[in-house]
């Protein structure tokens, strides 16, 4: 009997324990429900919604004539959410009456899947409720407006469930074209343009809630976005027609002689506005690609650098160009070493002007040497020259020069002799160009930028106009004598090779001994330079190439490598950019003429030509361009009837369909040559859309 009764005491315990529990867990759950329930609730709803950034639209960047360099072009992800209450509203009434229209839509919108495989996928979507419906990734613009025209996607996102997630991708549409310059906008590592403005172009963020579902997925909640404020736009001075002439006469040199790494810089004289940069860099494959700006890249100039050299000779009175200098063949020695000229020639007493033009280094380097006892003078002409400092261009990563000083750890005997002819200290070559350009612009330097205007929405938030670092780099006598012996280099030094009877050039051939990663100065690596301007009488650009040649290569001289790249920029600038003086045109052209052209043909054709004319054309789109009797050039309006239809008699076919299709006519024409009667008579009302037909003869 004790163990009966023991074994019920022991039960009744469980049972009454187990009574407790429950009562105390539902206990628990009422209380959470009751009084903590709005806690926990919004607890869920924070791990589940929450605020995330909108990117705001990337402005573009353009070139100084309109063109886009680089731009942002929205791609949109398409999801579908089955539960939409459009969806299953009346058992999923729309969904039913729409899946066939919709499936046939989206074969033939995409054309990846027949109708029957998306309304099986689109069935399939329904059934499982899935509520962030992966359909379709990185669709277009265009594509997502032909979606929005499909049958229940235009019922709008509540009774479609169709969501547009957008992300906006960065285009460069001329590809390798100033890349580097441009830039990439790579959220970790950006440079060039869009590195240097990215506070402009970026814009500011919006913001939007995002519900979290199953999957991780996060679907925006209609109706709490933030807008972004879309980024400002770049109008750069970059001329796309002078980059790629740049860019094409680099790439087939270097190719040629399969140099490591190059560049070429065209520099506008008179605003400092960077025309062109191109850099190619040999990838492993033996490819070229703007891989790194190297105009910014500080390295030992060679004889480019002998202009500073001539220049504090000259401006200190310490030598003329007609003093005799003696060159000792080829070779002197001096603290111990010896200086080379770049063959020994045999040659000794000759003119300062001769051994600049002919680029003796043991000339140079006496220059120089005769600062030994104040060297500090010397140095002065280098910081005067703004040599010694950044350029300040708007790009990132320029390098700083190496100027060394007197009395510094590195500063020796033959550092003063050495600096004469380009060693012993290191510029950009962007250095080279603005110290060049300074002289082609009668002694005035100005800053080298990129960048014209910033707009946003249209509208001027910057202008960059040109900035002026020094207005005379040295006396007009001095100026005067440099820019003799830089049209000496080549009418009779070592560039004569790229004389020209077209045009007249002046500049610097340049050939130094150079070191890199893993290659000392014994393995005879070249680097081939030169600078310059043209038209040498009328100076309107500055060219600077420099080149790295592979080790050994066997064409290495400046003349040889950078000389032609120059020459060929040259000459696509002298026919297509180079204006001459009006009255020289004048003084060559003693014909008269008269012509019925459209008013942009007629400015076009005068602006490249450089004539100047009197405009006196008001809004008229026809005009007659003429040179009268006095030889002055004018634009006239062609006298028409009050508003209404242009004359078009005596146009070229593509000037009159300029002109029609500006008002927006069909244009049909039959015949040859110009024409001579239109169906729309002069002045006759114009109508968006009508037919006008040209008879030409």
């Amino acid at each position: 009997m004790e163990i009966k009764k023991d074994i019920l005491v022991r039960t009744y315990l469980l049972f009454i324990g187990m009574g407790l529990l429950c009562v105390s867990i539902v206990g628990k759950l009422v209380y959470i429900q009751q009084a903590e329930g709005k806690y926990w609730i919004s607890m869920a709803d924070s791990a589940h919604i929450r605020y995330e950034e909108i990117d705001a639209e990337r402005g573009s960047i353009y070139s100084e004539d309109g063109q886009v360099l680089s731009t942002s072009v929205p791609e949109f992800d398409i999801y579908i959410d089955f539960m939409a209450d459009g969806l299953r509203d009346q058992n999923g009434k729309l969904f039913k009456q729409y899946a066939d229209s919709l499936a046939w839509g989206l074969a033939g919108m995409f054309k990846d899947k027949r109708a029957a495989a998306y309304k099986k996928e689109l069935q399939q979507g329904y059934k499982q409720r899935d509520r962030f419906y992966m359909l379709k990734r990185k669709i277009s613009y265009a594509q997502y407006n032909q979606l929005k025209r499909l049958p229940l996607v235009k019922l709008g996102r509540n009774k479609s469930g169709f969501i547009a997630v957008v992300r906006m991708k960065r285009l460069y549409p001329f590809r390798l074209l100033a890349n580097r310059t441009i830039g990439i906008a790579r959220d970790s590592n950006k440079v060039g343009l869009e590195r240097q403005y990215d506070s402009y172009l970026r814009g500011t963020m919006g913001k939007r809630l995002v519900r979290y579902i199953a999957g991780g997925a996060g679907v925006p909640l209609e109706g709490t976005e933030e807008e972004p404020r879309d980024g400002s736009d770049i109008v750069s001075t970059i001329d796309v027609t002078i980059q790629d002439a740049a860019q094409e006469a680099l790439r087939k040199m270097m190719e040629a002689n399969q140099a490591l790494r190059g560049t070429c810089i065209v520099m506008e004289v008179a605003t400092g506005k960077i025309r062109a940069i191109a850099n190619l860099g040999r990838q492993p494959d033996g490819s070229y690609w703007e891989d790194y700006n190297y105009a910014l890249a500080a390295s030992e100039p060679g004889s480019t650098w002998k202009l500073v050299t001539l220049l504090a000779a000259l401006e200190d009175r310490t030598a003329s160009l007609e003093t005799t200098i003696d060159i000792e063949g080829g070779k002197w020695s001096v603290a111990g070493q010896t200086v080379y000229d770049s063959e020994v020639h045999g040659m000794h007493e000759t003119t300062v002007q001769h051994a600049f033009e002919k680029s003796s280094n043991v000339g140079m380097a006496k220059l120089a040497y005769a600062y030994a006892a104040q060297p500090s003078r010397f140095i002065s002409h280098i910081k005067a020259l703004h040599l010694d400092t950044l350029t300040g261009i708007d790009l990132p990563g320029e390098s700083r020069p190496v100027i060394y000083k007197p009395g510094s750890r590195r500063w020796s005997n033959t550092t003063l002799p050495w600096m004469g002819f380009g060693y012993n200290l290191s510029i950009t070559p962007l250095h080279t160009a603005m110290l060049y350009n300074a002289v082609a612009n009668n002694g005035r330097m100005v800053k080298p930028y990129l960048v014209n205007a910033i707009l946003h929405e249209g509208n001027m938030v910057q202008r960059n106009e040109p900035v002026v670092l020094k207005q005379q780099i040295c006396s007009p006598a001095t100026l005067a004598q440099l820019k003799i012996c830089l049209e000496g280099v080549v009418t009779g030094g070592t560039a004569r090779k790229l004389l020209t009877p077209q045009y007249t050039i002046a500049g610097k051939t340049g050939t130094s001994l150079v070191a890199d990663k893993g290659i000392t100065y014994s393995n005879k690596m070249y680097q081939s330079s030169f600078a310059g301007y043209i038209p040498a009488n009328n100076p309107q650009y500055t060219i600077v190439v420099v080149i790295r040649n592979r080790p050994g290569a066997a064409k290495f001289y400046g003349a040889d490598v950078a000389g032609p790249v120059f020459r060929e920029v040259a000459d696509r600038l002298y026919a297509t950019r180079i204006r001459m003086p009006a009255d020289v045109i004048e003084a060559n052209d003693s014909i008269g003429y008269a012509y019925q052209v459209s008013y942009h043909t007629a400015k076009n054709i005068f602006r490249q030509m450089g004539i100047r004319a009197a405009d006196s054309a008001g809004n008229k789109q026809v005009v007659n361009a003429m040179r009268q009797s006095n030889m002055l050039t004018v634009i006239k309006p062609v006298e028409d009837s009050a508003g209404g239809m242009p004359p078009l008699a005596g146009l070229g076919l593509k000037d009159a369909l300029q002109i029609c299709e500006g008002y927006g006519l069909s244009v049909t024409a039959s015949g040859k040559g110009k024409v001579a009667s239109q169906s729309l008579p002069v002045g006759a009302y114009i109508k968006q859309g009508a037919q006008i037909h040209l008879t030409l003869q």
